[in-house]
């Protein structure tokens, strides 16, 4: 099937007929000063050299020419085509908590909200990277596989919510495991899981978990997001509370999340409000040793415009040794 990069070009063929129309009126307005000078019959013996037959087909070839150089200026091009491409760089899955703790708000708007900006703005650093996100409660999901697909993303990003996983809590242990196993099989060397989390009533072995993802080659960074001092949690416009109608307040567990770190060879930072604490993961990130990624991607559409320039520059070459002059025929 054909397409066109530049259709708006094709609008240049309203012009093709146009071209033969001008010419007629042209040779129109001719014969009528040529009748002012005398016969017709006689002034068109006086130049027994001119063809008029052959104005008419050298007329026809530039309007064709014409219209071959607008098809070509629209750019058409055939269906595309499959091809791998390769890339290097390094895989990196985020686990997001979501869980309602990050709703609280020492930071501005809310910990979640400043946790997604911070993601959103690391997939603008990457470069030929993959990343994948884990959204994680009292269970995880894989909210976007690995993929160098930034928009994607971003796009992904932006849905998630507290609501986005049905069971409450922090198991930050099973989102490392479910890291473990969503990377994608090309990477053996430079892989990195960031855990985004307040790291607070986490409910499984997330050492054990971060140890054994280093013993795959898996470095685990840890981001704490909130404060040693609490939050109450806002929920529906009220704060959260407990059974015994107390207000819970949310606090930030670094001791939890350093011991993950340090069990899976990675590092843990406390984000902040100005520097939420990704920019010397990404700097480790650099210096790690990069892979060589192949996919299968569609690539661009051949281009045919060269096909139909060169069929238009042919047929103006004809047009302009053809002449105005009679075939002067002789048989000896």
């Amino acid at each position: 099937m054909l397409y066109f990069a530049k259709p708006i070009y094709l609008y240049l063929l309203l012009l093709v007929p146009l071209i033969p129309a001008a010419y007629g009126l042209i040779r129109y307005f001719r014969r009528q000063r040529i009748r002012k000078f005398g016969d017709e019959i006689l002034v068109k013996e006086l130049m027994p050299s001119w063809s008029g037959t052959k104005g008419w087909v050298r007329i026809i070839l530039f309007a064709l020419a014409f219209a071959f150089f607008a098809i070509g200026m629209a750019r058409p091009q055939t269906g595309a085509r499959l091809a791998e491409h390769k890339s290097r760089g390094v895989e990196v899955m985020v686990a997001l908590d979501v869980s309602n703790s990050m709703l609280a708000e020492d930071y501005s708007p809310n910990r979640l909200e400043r946790a997604k900006l911070a993601i959103s703005r690391l997939t603008d650093k990457l470069q030929d990277d993959r990343i994948g996100l884990i959204i994680f409660a009292g269970t995880p999901f894989v909210q976007l596989p690995i993929t160098t697909d930034y928009i994607s993303a971003k796009m992904f990003l932006s849905s998630v919510s507290t609501e986005s996983v049905p069971v409450q809590g922090t198991a930050i242990g099973e989102a490392i495991t479910l890291g473990v196993k969503s990377f994608s099989a090309q990477s053996e060397k430079s892989r990195v899981i960031i855990v985004i989390s307040d790291g607070e009533n986490h409910e499984d072995d997330a050492v054990a978990a971060a140890k054994q993802a280093a013993d795959f080659g898996i470095r685990v960074y840890t981001i704490g997001v909130g404060s040693p001092e609490g939050q109450p949690i806002p929920v529906g416009g009220e704060l959260l509370k407990d059974k015994q109608g107390n207000i819970v307040v949310t606090r930030l567990d670094e001791d939890a999340l350093r011991q993950v770190a340090r069990a899976g060879n990675g590092a843990y930072i406390h984000a902040g409000n100005e520097e939420f604490g990704l920019n010397p993961i990404i700097d480790d990130i650099r210096r790690m040793e990069e892979e060589e990624f192949g996919s299968i991607m569609f690539e661009d559409f051949d281009e045919q415009y060269m096909y139909f320039f060169a069929a238009a520059l042919v047929l103006l070459l004809i047009e302009m040794l053809i002449g105005e002059r009679r075939w002067r025929k002789k048989l000896f």
